[in-house]
């Protein structure tokens, strides 16, 4: 197991062929990186896309927390936003070198890391190799093509949270998402925890952990830096 930790962005603008816009939500990035970079993790961290460069926020995402100070953070961040401008393609990744993969959610992801089996294999290959692998929101979408030791869905047998069928129905997007995410994580085989719609909640399986939506920002971030650092510290 290495020692780098890879964030995986979408690369979906867009909400499949209409023209509202989408991508990786804004708080959901923010948290976790914030946390990896006051722990002094700056240096080992990398983000991975479909297409590699520039990854799209969410628009709605940057105006609706655009005063958060975790938010600010990242949009003064230098070093961040060059990560963010020039993520890496899977064909650049060796995950041998990394310890964790964490996947932010958005709607993007629904539409192109759902069935990304390249940067899916790269987690799987993490999490075989004893590593974390986490997603918030709908960032589970990610984990639809990754597989475990024996060869079933990450997600099968374990405890996980998504965004779920009911928040989706609250925003009015069901009919805009190629698929259910909750439904879709049942059909894996999952036991699906959640909380209440709009609250924080995380889930902690294992080496698998799971945030329900971008209120969960934060108790995400928290859980993913906990396990970073006992993986680390142990490894040193």
């Amino acid at each position: 197991m290495g020692k780098r930790i890879l964030i995986v962005l979408t690369s979906q603008d867009t909400l499949g062929d209409s023209k509202q816009k989408t991508g990786w939500y804004l708080p959901e990035l923010a948290h976790p990186l914030k946390a990896l970079f006051d722990a002094g993790y700056t240096e080992t961290v990398d983000i991975v896309s479909p297409k590699g460069g520039v990854a799209p926020v969410d628009p709605q995402s940057a105006e609706v927390f655009k005063d958060d100070p975790t938010c600010l953070w990242l949009h003064n961040n230098a070093y961040a936003q060059n990560l963010i401008r020039n993520t890496k393609q899977a064909c650049d990744i060796t995950s041998s070198n990394y310890c964790a993969v964490v996947y932010p959610g958005g709607h993007g992801p629904m539409f192109d890391l759902a069935c990304n089996e390249e940067i899916g294999k790269i987690a799987s290959d993490v999490f075989k190799d004893g590593g974390l692998v986490a997603a918030c929101c709908h960032g589970p979408a990610g984990l639809v093509p990754v597989k475990d030791n024996d060869g079933n869905s990450i997600v099968h047998g374990r405890k996980v949270t998504c965004f779920t069928n009911s928040e989706e129905k609250a925003i009015e997007m069901t009919s805009l998402v190629p698929f259910a995410l909750e439904t879709k994580l049942k059909e894996l085989g999952c036991n699906f925890r959640c909380g209440e719609d709009f609250q924080a909640h995380v889930v902690v399986d294992g080496r698998l952990i799971t945030g329900q939506n971008s209120q969960s920002s934060r108790a995400f971030s928290d859980a993913v830096l906990r396990h970073v650092k006992e993986a680390l510290d142990a490894d040193s």
